[in-house]
């Protein structure tokens, strides 16, 4: 039986973040580099770095890019246990109360979803919630259905940034 896990971190959000990217749950890599999307073949900072010219080598530098970029992270789910990294194999999930969220940052207009698993519980725990929705590709290295150029193409439209 796999034992219950924690989410490890804190969402990340500032008072003009204008969009919140949500995740499912944090990676078994996430875990042990305390980071967002830190595994070495996840894509997610790749795209942003593509999308807006700016460097994300280490944790400021994401931060930063985050905070200009006026993009909050954090995940859908806050505890669940699992056997592997993979969304498939996540269960007894207990879902992160978005809407308290929202309540305290108002200048969220957006959510984003970085995948098909965090935009399904959002849509049946939150789906009457009253916000832009926009679903982006997963850029985790299990989906390479999208090569990573069309990823970033869409995370720039969806995101509205403009390089």
């Amino acid at each position: 039986m796999n034992k219950t896990l924690q989410h490890p971190f804190d969402p990340i959000v500032f008072n003009d973040t204008h969009t919140l990217i949500l995740g499912s749950f944090p990676s078994i890599k996430s875990f042990e580099n305390n980071f967002y999307y830190a595994h070495p073949q996840n894509q997610f900072w790749k795209i942003l770095k593509m999308i807006t010219g700016y460097p994300v080598i280490n944790r400021d530098q994401k931060l930063w890019l985050l905070k200009e970029m006026k993009l909050g992270l954090w995940d859908m789910i806050g505890s669940c246990s699992r056997e592997s990294s993979l969304d498939s194999s996540l269960e007894d999930e207990v879902v992160n109360y978005i809407p308290e969220l929202l309540e305290s940052y108002p200048s969220i207009q957006k959510i984003a979803f970085t995948g098909k698993k965090a935009q399904a519980l959002f849509e049946t725990h939150f789906g009457y919630l009253e916000i832009e929705r926009v679903y982006l590709p997963s850029p985790s290295p299990a989906y390479a259905a999208m090569k990573l150029e069309e990823k970033a193409n869409i995370y720039a439209n969806e995101l509205k940034i403009k390089n």
